[in-house]
């Protein structure tokens, strides 16, 4: 039973990572000052961006949190943005312009994975209902 539950999440996160695949495709797509080679490039920049929004993205939150605070949390937008450039420059044949032109595409990217379902940090996180419960035989 727990390997059919297993097999799920393993599925659920798959079935997640290619949705925000997509997503980082069309805003590629969309956006001129952005350009992704391939494919392979796209889930290799879906899988750092998840990545990085997962484990980096909460420390730059906690050390920024008067400047968030001040601006009235737009200070967020540079955060994801900076992320962003970071994955532009690690990844190759992921291609980012300049900082506003990530900014963008972290705002549009954004969009268009909540019309998807799904985000970046959600690809690695569980949900509740995920989570065995105690019926469960162990």
């Amino acid at each position: 039973m727990t390997d059919d539950f297993s097999y799920l999440c393993y599925m659920k996160i798959i079935i997640r990572l290619l949705i925000y695949t997509c997503a980082v495709l069309i805003t590629a797509w969309l956006l001129p000052g952005i350009s992704v080679d391939n494919f392979a490039t796209a889930v290799m920049v879906a899988i750092s961006l998840a990545i990085l929004n997962t484990f980096i993205r909460p420390v730059l939150i906690w050390l920024t949190i008067p400047v968030t605070i001040v601006t009235l949390g737009f200070f967020l937008l540079v955060i994801n943005a900076l992320i962003i450039v970071l994955v532009g420059k690690v990844i190759p044949g992921f291609h980012v312009e300049g900082f506003w032109w990530a900014l963008l595409f972290s705002v549009i990217l954004s969009i268009i994975a909540a019309i998807f379902g799904t985000s970046s940090t959600t690809i690695v996180r569980r949900n509740e209902y995920e989570k065995p419960s105690d019926n469960y035989p162990r």
